[in-house]
């Protein structure tokens, strides 16, 4: 039996774990492209106020997409991208394949239950959408992962420069290129929402309580300067920054379950018998807006996570207070990743422009979708430079 997205299930625990992979590959800070920062500085260009309407929620998920190509393939595109130094039609499409597939990893299907009714019948559609979605997203990646297997086979390619020359050259088990196909839409649907979502959030709540986004600048202007943009070597310095994304990751998660396990054996949790067997879902929003936990739980307060000022801020959570990258042998591998990809992201955006909401807009409705927790609307604001013009990369 397979995953929906082709791993056979026997096989899945014996893959190489991403932290391993990510640690063989010898790459960081080469992912942090000023991708986001190139883009809104040229939307800003075009513009004749002096500053820019910014798609927060384009922007925060295409950074993402963009350092996993870089990171998987060693390219920020699969096109040409756009003009203005954004993501092409290519890659829209291919985000929207992906988050098509979040969807519904998410969502209950009949057949996980009842796996012998796979493939006979789709009583709900989703294996029906699922695959459409999936043969988007690999119209874009196969291609690509299909000339780099022939060149190692052929010797063209001697050095492993990206996760995936690791993956190609992965022993013990060795993997079929339809398992390092498989394994880099997982790595991709693993790696995008919790990131996107979280400074969305983060970003929308700046613009209700400007005091927030008054320390967070603050912050970087006291770590990083104005003379240069947030490097990677930064961010265990930016404890109040990262203080916002760990309340985000609490009050807003992308969604309100995490993905279903399965119990491997008979055990006792909290006095509840769970059977060998069991389909066991944790409530991320049970769990952030507990109020036996947390004070004020509905209100978001960086502070809260702030316990001094020697002690660094992680995103991670192993007493599960939260469930940001979950923990043990079956949390995500890439946490350290993650939490990176969120922290630079954010801080580069806070550190280069000044945000101003729209006039009409004020205040800002953080209000969740009716079919998920995201914000119901894409968070939209008004971007203008404040760093001097060096800083910024030439377009």
């Amino acid at each position: 039996m397979e995953t929906p997205t082709g791993i056979p299930r026997n096989l899945k625990g014996s893959l190489p774990s991403l932290h391993l992979i990510i640690a063989a590959s010898s790459l960081t800070s080469s992912w942090f492209t000023p991708t986001p920062i190139r883009y809104i500085s040229s939307v800003i260009e075009r513009g004749d106020t002096g500053g820019g309407l910014i798609n927060i929620r384009s922007v925060s998920r295409h950074f993402c997409f963009n350092l996993m190509r870089n990171m998987i393939f060693g390219r920020r595109l699969f096109g040409e991208g756009s003009e203005h130094g954004g993501p092409g039609e290519e890659e829209t499409e291919h985000a929207d394949a992906i988050f098509n597939i979040l969807k519904y990893v998410y969502a209950f299907c009949i057949t996980d239950y009842h796996p012998w009714l796979r493939g006979k019948t789709d009583f709900d559609g989703h294996e029906k959408h699922v695959r459409s979605a999936l043969k988007i997203a690999r119209k874009y990646q196969d291609p690509l992962i299909d000339e780099r297997c022939q060149m190692w086979k052929n010797g063209d390619i001697k050095e492993k420069l990206d996760l995936l020359d690791v993956l190609i050259t992965h022993e013990n088990p060795k993997i079929t290129i339809a398992e390092i196909k498989a394994q880099i839409i997982e790595i991709k649907i693993a790696a995008v929402d919790n990131p996107s979502n979280a400074v969305e959030w983060t970003m929308g709540e700046m613009m209700n309580d400007p005091t927030l986004l008054k320390r967070a600048v603050e912050e970087l202007d006291h770590v990083v300067g104005s003379n240069r943009l947030v490097q990677e070597r930064d961010l265990p310095q930016l404890n109040y920054i990262k203080a916002c994304i760990k309340e985000s990751f609490r009050l807003h998660p992308y969604e309100a379950l995490n993905v279903p396990h399965v119990s491997t054996m008979n055990t006792i949790v909290g006095g509840y018998f769970i059977p060998k067997g069991s389909h066991v879902l944790l409530s991320r929003i049970g769990l952030g807006r507990n109020p036996d936990v947390w004070e004020d739980p509905l209100r978001f307060n960086p502070d809260r996570h702030l316990e001094g000022e020697d002690k660094q801020v992680v995103l991670t959570d192993d007493e599960l207070k939260i469930l940001s990258f979950s923990t043990g042998k079956r949390g995500c591998p890439a946490g350290v990743l993650g939490s990176s990809m969120t922290t630079m992201m954010l801080a580069r955006m806070l550190q280069g422009y000044t945000w101003e909401v729209p006039c009409n807009d004020q205040p800002i409705k953080l209000v969740e979708k009716h079919d998920g927790l995201s914000l119901a609307k894409p968070l939209v604001l008004i971007a203008k430079p404040r760093l001097p013009q060096h800083v910024y990369p030439i377009n």
